[in-house]
């Protein structure tokens, strides 16, 4: 075989690799696929500047018609996977910046506390990401929903509280943000979990659940 053979076959294998390599690498980076359906999304019909953007984890993410039940707001909605707030902030460029929003709604921290986060830990991620926002967008208004107790995590319960009450008293300082407890209305009247607001994995929502979120929400919420 000719050498110059030799050579082209060297740098197709090595092409081959690299691409490989690239794609691994995409693979390792938590709910890349997702990401990368939103720019694809985006490409086809980038959604109007100055909407509002929701992010967050699967509870924002399985809210289906949430564009639709505000669409008045412009709502658009950019929840991912079963995501922490530790991959909101990794993902922020590509999550709330384009849009440009005048107005961001964050559900997210129940799943850092279920995988083992202090309260002080995903507190701190919160402060992270609000801040991240606020250095890009410095007036933008902000609505946090507090983290919901889901009938199977309660042996998060004790954490989960500490971490809402350390977020709604920053918010508290700070101006034009929101803390809107969604948690308190979606107890009983004894302060108990009310399971039938819940899927059959006790995690995630049914329709009534989003309908008490949408309600806690609307006088919240900033008209075009």
């Amino acid at each position: 075989m000719k050498r110059s053979n030799l050579y082209l076959i060297l740098l197709i294998c090595l092409a081959c690799m690299s691409l490989q390599l690239k794609a691994l690498a995409q693979d390792a980076r938590p709910f890349w696929s997702e990401i990368e359906a939103f720019q694809k999304q985006d490409r086809l019909a980038m959604p109007a500047k100055n909407g509002i953007v929701f992010v967050g984890s699967s509870s924002i993410r399985m809210w289906k018609d949430a564009e639709q039940t505000f669409k008045k707001y412009q709502v658009i909605n950019r929840g991912f996977g079963g995501s922490t707030l530790a991959d909101a902030i990794t993902y922020l460029d590509y999550l709330v910046f384009p849009y440009e929003p005048r107005q961001v709604v964050i559900y997210s921290g129940e799943n850092d506390v279920a995988m083992g986060v202090s309260a002080t830990e995903t507190f701190d991620r919160f402060k992270t990401l609000v801040t991240k926002i606020r250095e890009r967008q410095p007036e933008v208004p902000l609505i946090y929903l507090s983290m919901k107790e889901s009938p199977s995590r309660q042996q998060y319960r004790d954490t989960l509280l500490k971490a809402n009450s350390m977020i709604k008293d920053y918010i508290a300082t700070m101006s034009k943000a929101v803390y809107v407890d969604v948690n308190a209305k979606m107890l009983d009247r004894n302060g108990n979990t009310r399971p039938e607001l819940f899927r059959e994995d006790m995690l995630h929502m049914k329709k009534p659940g989003y309908d008490i979120w949408k309600k806690a929400l609307l006088p919240h919420l900033l008209k075009p």
